[in-house]
């Protein structure tokens, strides 16, 4: 049976087949006539093509059409196929690139640390894997330079992923912070404030106009520096796969205190999730609430919250479960443990941006370290003179030397000096940082310092990590000249510290 459907033209009507009949296709013209054709037997169109030639060719145009859309359907399926694997592949690779170069990273950095201790130096020993790596690098760039861009391409992956993360790694210092400072005494503590405030707008004046002095006589024009990579911003997926983490092993760990054999194990997963999740709500904050709640609070809050309600809802209290946080002990670490140990490979990650902008260092060289040298002894002995000066006590005078520099070899350095408070150390550099990050624009331009390389500079000398990726967020020209500065901070005050007599020198000035 067939089924009708008129058209103006010729048009296929329908397709109509039986147990014990070939399909039938049937084909009606402008005058009434009903043509039909099995599949056995031609259809003779001679008389069409004489009268209706022109729905013969629209026909055949159809037949045509029909054949090229289920090609290009076909085709568009095994693309779309094909491209899925493909991304998937791509990811895979991307992941696997970024855990093997930054397990190089991690792996170096323990080597030479266990190699310092079992040698009994007392010497940053990631400084000296720092310098190891620059030289290679450079050394490969006057011999190999397409061996150097391999190196620098291998392991973009573990800097970016350093740069995404940085600021995370400064924050168990401020969430055990009420334990560190419990012994301070509250005068002791105002005097503290006193010298971290005043002391980083003293560095910073320092560091800048001693940098506008040296380009007036030098007068060296400034060039474009090369384009440095930015890590990518954090996704809805990263937040509620850290949010399932974090309920998950909370609820677990509250049923199960002991279940990964100590109670800092099994606190661990929430209390690490805690402070990533603070720090991803953190970074999403509009910038007018950034300016006053900077991430890096955000992030010691949401551990330092998230340690009281499982301390009240196991009844073990805050500090039991702080003391779990950052534990200090290899064989049983906790968050701020795993957060820490990445501090190492933050200073061997300075090898890659110093030789990324070494043009820029030769270009530049007699602005950038004069001001970072002048800078840098500075900070230390002012703040060593201005601790006499108020009557803090020594010792914690001299935990607080170190404030301009970035924690991992502030750490270092301290540990050079005995009866010192590493927690107060890296608590002091990390406030530094903080207002750094909030006034240094502001400061800046009331100093009318308008030169991208004296902003840059002083703000990586005086503030460190956090004050650098605060100004180059809005100042991109400057971020060069800060993440050199922020790095030649750091090493020349090692080696400054290194030296036995400097640091008698220091303890002389403090009394």
């Amino acid at each position: 049976m067939a089924t009708h459907l008129a058209t103006p033209l010729f048009s296929p009507l329908a397709l109509s087949s039986s147990r014990n009949s070939s399909p039938k296709i049937l084909f009606q013209s402008k005058n009434g006539k009903t043509f039909d054709s099995s599949a056995t037997q031609k259809l003779n169109l001679s008389k069409l093509r004489k009268t209706d030639g022109q729905s013969t060719r629209f026909l055949q145009m159809s037949s045509r059409d029909m054949s090229f859309g289920r090609k290009l359907s076909t085709q568009a399926m095994d693309g779309a196929g094909t491209g899925n694997r493909s991304a998937i592949s791509s990811k895979v690779f991307a992941t696997t690139h970024l855990l093997v170069s930054l397990g190089i990273i991690l792996a170096a950095d323990q080597f030479l640390k266990q190699a310092f201790v079992a040698a009994s130096i007392k010497f940053p020993s990631a400084l000296f894997g720092m310098f190891c790596i620059f030289s290679v690098l450079m050394i490969l760039d006057s011999v190999v330079p397409g061996a150097a861009t391999g190196m620098m391409n291998f392991f973009e992956p573990a800097f970016l992923f350093i740069q995404r993360w940085l600021p995370l790694f400064y924050v168990p210092s401020l969430v055990v912070l009420p334990l560190s400072v419990r012994d301070i005494p509250a005068a002791s503590g105002v005097k503290i404030c006193y010298i971290v405030a005043g002391g980083w707008l003293a560095s910073l004046c320092v560091a800048g106009f001693t940098a506008i002095a040296v380009r007036r006589m030098v007068k060296t024009e400034m060039t474009e520096a090369e384009p440095m990579a930015k890590p990518s911003p954090f996704s809805t997926l990263e937040l509620w796969s850290w949010s399932g983490i974090f309920v998950v092993s909370f609820v677990a760990a509250l049923f199960y205190p002991t279940s990964l054999g100590t109670s800092a194990r099994t606190c661990l997963p929430f209390l690490l999730s805690s402070t990533v999740l603070g720090y991803i709500v953190g970074s999403g904050l509009p910038s007018s609430i950034k300016k006053v709640f900077h991430p890096i609070i955000c992030c010691a809050l949401s551990s330092v919250l998230a340690a009281l309600a499982f301390g009240y809802a196991s009844g073990s209290g805050l500090d039991h479960v702080l003391g779990n946080y950052l534990t200090k002990v290899a064989s049983d670490p906790g968050a701020g443990d795993i957060l820490m140990g990445f501090l190492g490979s933050v200073i061997l990650s300075f090898a890659f941006s110093m030789f990324k902008q070494r043009k820029l260092v030769k270009r530049h060289a007699a602005e950038i370290f004069t001001s970072v040298i002048v800078s840098t002894v500075f900070s230390l002995y002012s703040t060593a003179l201005v601790g006499r000066l108020v009557g803090l006590e020594p010792s914690l005078t001299v935990s607080i030397l170190p404030r301009c520099i970035t924690v991992a070899l502030a750490l270092s350095i301290v540990s050079l000096f005995e009866g010192t408070n590493s927690s107060l150390t890296a608590a002091v550099v990390v406030v530094t940082g903080l207002i750094g990050a909030n006034f240094v624009q502001v400061v800046l331009d009331k100093l009318r310092l308008r030169d991208p390389i004296a902003r840059g500079i002083a703000t990586a000398s005086s503030a460190h990590g956090l004050g650098t990726a605060a100004l180059s967020a809005k100042e991109p020209e400057a971020l060069p000249f800060c993440a050199i500065a922020y790095a030649l901070t750091g090493i020349f005050g090692s080696l400054l510290c290194s030296v036995p007599a400097v640091r008698q020198s220091l303890l002389a000035v403090v009394g």
